[in-house]
């Protein structure tokens, strides 16, 4: 069964999403319709405008979100890059094509939205950062490829010349420049970020992104833009684009954890003290670096937007921005992602249909996992059997549709340790290990309801319209009705979706785990 079959049955007495119906493309555009995606990589919702954040530097992704729906509560389907990029290329759970951690490589029978849309008339790119195996190497239906990361060299698969560099290392070799990873006669993360700004990753990719435009303008194409930024290192040419004081934090970045709290985010929130500090002082310019890489992409999103309208291919294109995930960024005094907060698990979705010229907003919450339908539908396609979820649509030609439920997960990778603090006090070497290997499955309900069940470690409840911060674990004296409503929903999910993990009844885990 799948989610939208699951949803018919389950969700609130609503309804599975009904879709107009289709046209041809033929008879709504005068040519099939483009898709240009950026994806960049850590960036949480609030860093535009349109989520509230009017600080930050980001003029065209502001613009294009006046001209967007946009989804105001998206969720990714894990917060960690390679399985939510499974998702946002297959349609897929991390769990059904096997992507439930970082560096696994995309099987073959999970096909790509390129693979699924199956069109010969597409010419299709994807560039910069694909983190699904063999990083280096088209494929997958994708027929120009440009590559930026060189760390992943180890997961090539068999066969696959193990010194490829990417293509960005290449170009700062013809630069003159000296690895700084001789080992891998590569450049490291850390050397892209003191590079100007004419010669980082960013402006790399929107000129190679114009020039597949240009090269592409006169037939429908579809070209991911996968931004690095502004993922760690935390540094660019922009590091002091903000002033501080323009650095804003929520109320929870002082949120201490009590016990309430499942013990491997006390271990992180310990841990990363050491790492990253204690206070919003401390906290205050790395944030600013941060959003000083959220102006960086915004400025070569610019510019590939502009190159739409130079060619006037803006009416004819299908233009998308999110992110793969969050980033804690200070908030809960935790950093990074890998946990179910809204920081780590919400992102920006807009869309822009072509020749769209005013805002739609979407309220009630929506997943990732409906993404690949989406851009099927809006591509002209029917829906695939392989996708998990169903199309968007209706929501973007402002139609109703039945509100319903998002799922989020999280997979460790088998024998991972988490950093903890050396001699940590917080519990025993056995708990902490036993806490370090914990899987999760996350509801959050239309009407704001947010149940995370465990495995192995606490559970945590919240009602987001009351406590938006997350500050209040409802947990170990919840509601009962809706632990049981929100249970029922996340059973119901793993048996449509055909997810074996075996969490912890809340009413059992309300205590000591």
């Amino acid at each position: 069964m799948h989610r939208r079959t699951f949803l018919h049955h389950t969700v609130v007495g609503g309804t599975a999403l009904g879709l107009a119906p289709r046209l041809p493309a033929s008879a709504r555009l005068p040519r099939k319709p483009n898709l240009i995606v950026f994806l960049p990589d850590q960036q949480r919702a609030d860093t535009l405008a349109p989520y509230g954040n009017g600080r930050t530097h980001a003029p065209n992704l502001n613009k294009l979100a006046t001209q967007s729906t946009v989804f105001e509560r998206a969720y990714v389907t894990q917060p960690v890059c390679t399985p939510s990029r499974s998702s946002l290329l297959t349609g897929l759970w991390p769990h059904q094509s096997g992507c439930t951690e970082n560096n696994r490589a995309l099987p073959t029978h999970a096909q790509t939205l390129p693979e699924l849309l199956a069109d010969p008339d597409y010419r299709c790119g994807y560039f910069g950062k694909w983190h699904l195996g063999d990083e280096v190497f088209a494929q997958r239906g994708f027929h120009d490829w440009v590559s930026i990361e060189d760390i992943y060299q180890e997961h090539f698969s068999a066969g696959r010349e193990r010194g490829r560099l990417s293509d960005y290392s290449r170009f700062l070799l013809e630069k003159g420049h000296q690895p700084d990873s001789p080992a891998r006669g590569a450049f490291s993360r850390k050397f892209a970020s003191q590079l100007p700004i004419e010669l980082s990753k960013p402006v790399f990719l929107e000129r190679h992104a114009c020039d597949f435009i240009e090269r592409n303008r006169r037939q429908p194409f579809i070209l991911f833009i996968s931004f690095l930024e502004p993922h760690t290192p935390y540094s660019g040419p922009l590091n002091h684009e903000h002033r501080l004081d323009e650095v804003e934090f929520d109320a929870n970045a002082t949120h201490p954890f009590d016990e309430s709290m499942p013990l491997k985010y006390r271990l992180k929130q310990e841990a990363q003290a050491e790492e990253y500090g204690r206070t919003p002082a401390e906290f205050r310019p790395i944030k600013r670096n941060y959003l000083g890489l959220v102006t960086q992409i915004d400025r070569s999103i610019g510019g590939v937007l502009k190159k739409l309208d130079d060619l006037a291919l803006a009416d004819h294109t299908v233009v998308v921005h999110t992110s793969d995930h969050g980033d804690m960024m200070g908030s809960h005094r935790l950093f990074e992602k890998e946990v179910m907060f809204e920081e780590s698990v919400r992102v920006p979705f807009l869309v822009r249909l072509p020749g769209q010229q005013q805002q739609n907003r979407i309220a009630e919450p929506v997943s990732h996992i409906d993404f690949v339908p989406t851009m099927l539908d809006l591509l002209g396609r029917p829906p695939h059997g392989q996708c998990a979820g169903r199309s968007l649509a209706p929501c973007l030609r402002r139609e109703a549709r039945p509100p319903s439920p998002v799922f989020i997960q999280w997979s460790p990778k088998p024998g991972r340790t988490e950093r903890v603090k050396k001699n940590t006090q917080l519990a025993s070497p056995a708990a902490v290990a036993r806490a370090c290997g914990e899987s999760t499955r996350t509801v959050v309900t239309p009407d704001g309801w947010k149940l995370s069940l465990r495995d192995t470690d606490h559970p945590e409840l919240y009602h987001l319209p009351k406590d938006p911060g997350e500050m209040r674990n409802l947990m170990p004296e919840p509601p009962p009705q809706i632990v049981a409503r929100l249970t029922g929903l996340i059973d119901a999910w793993q048996k449509a979706c055909g997810d074996s993990l075996r969490l912890v009844p809340a009413t059992k885990a309300a205590g000591k785990i």
